[in-house]
């Protein structure tokens, strides 16, 4: 077990205390940072410290549940809207168990189950929402309806995904790498795929935190540029790193996380032949691992094919993709209870 080094969530610690692995602390006092009622539809508009805190609590709740097998109520009598007009597994589980291990109540519901966009618009559903629950977590097909639903609602509002962001799915990213390097700060990270989602959430957090990136696209498949110039400007606020490639060999070299994504989102199978001849080259395996900085590991948000990472790598020890699974859920928890209650974590020391 390795001491964490440089922990990004104690910057700002005032008792100063000697810190374990996975966060295993002494009870600190922290200048409070308050998250209580914010939705969340992108991390450009959280700062450092917001973030921070936000995996401080994920990675607290999930070191109390493994240590004692139970964690108090903090979601009692509150309850969650998850509107689902895309499919999921991870956001739709790690939602639904996380709200009902902390004492709450998720509804799930698709475009089959409520009237949203189809015999009532938004802002009513949005209204009606506000009125029968505490928060709303929606992952949706276009951004504009999160902000819609942002507008006119009067609860928190959680970006599950859209065609712009996937924010919940970085904040599990970023503990992942947290638990596993035991510091963010110096980091590379490399992308390897195309410039969506997840690529663009990358962009608006990364440098906040001191890690650096590296993109590699295929021509035609580059991060939005009005994101390319606001990531760009993070990088040079911060201090940090960023790079575009379109060599998949020439992004990985000295890197310590590999990173891919799906090649055809949902949405796009009919782009499917013309995608793969595209992406041609793009397969990640353990000969662009060769490049990479000797400690380098891979992630992949799930669901994974076999033409964005071969089997030898995603079944390998390099890879944290399962790790970063979990992650979802109690990195939801943590969100859930920032922006619920005014909850501080309660971390006790470990023992080595």
């Amino acid at each position: 077990m390795i001491a964490l080094r440089n922990t990004f969530i104690h910057q700002r610690i005032i008792v100063q205390y000697k810190q374990i692995r996975n966060f295993g602390v002494k009870k600190t006092c922290l200048e409070p940072v308050s998250l209580k009622g914010r939705s969340l539809l992108t991390l450009k508009d959280f700062n450092p410290d917001e973030i921070k805190h936000i995996l401080w609590v994920s990675a607290d709740l999930k070191h109390r549940f493994k240590q004692d097998g139970q964690l108090p109520a903090l979601l009692k009598d509150k309850s969650i809207a998850m509107i689902f007009e895309k499919r999921s597994t991870r956001t739709r589980v790690s939602t639904e168990t996380g709200c009902a291990l902390l004492g709450g109540h998720p509804c799930f519901l698709t475009s089959k189950d409520i009237h949203l966009g189809v015999n009532e618009n938004t802002k009513d559903t949005a209204r009606v929402l506000s009125s029968l629950t505490d928060i709303v977590l929606a992952r949706v097909y276009s951004h504009c309806t999160l902000e819609q639903l942002d507008k006119e609602a009067s609860v928190p509002i959680i970006n599950g995904l859209s065609d712009l962001y996937h924010p919940i799915q970085i904040l599990a990213d970023l503990l992942t790498l947290q638990e596993h390097y035991g510091s963010l700060k110096g980091l590379t990270l490399s992308w390897i795929g195309d410039g969506n989602n997840v690529l663009h959430s990358f962009m608006m957090s990364l440098a906040k935190l001191g890690v650096n990136l590296r993109i590699a696209t295929p021509k035609g498949y580059e991060p939005g540029a009005t994101i390319t110039q606001e990531a760009l400007r993070l990088s040079k606020q911060f201090g940090t790193d960023l790079q575009l490639f379109s060599e998949p060999m020439e992004a990985a070299k000295g890197s310590n996380v590999l990173v891919t994504d799906t090649w055809i989102g949902m949405g796009q199978e009919n782009e499917r032949n013309k995608r793969l001849k595209d992406f041609h080259g793009y397969q990640v395996t353990m000969e662009t691992g060769s490049v990479a900085a000797p400690d380098w590991t891979f992630m992949h948000c799930l669901p994974r094919k076999s033409e964005e990472v071969d089997d030898e790598l995603f079944y390998s020890p390099r890879t944290l993709s399962f790790k970063e699974a979990e992650n979802r859920k109690w990195t939801i928890m943590g969100l859930m209870v920032c922006i619920l209650t005014d909850y501080s974590p309660q971390i006790p020391e470990l023992k080595l």
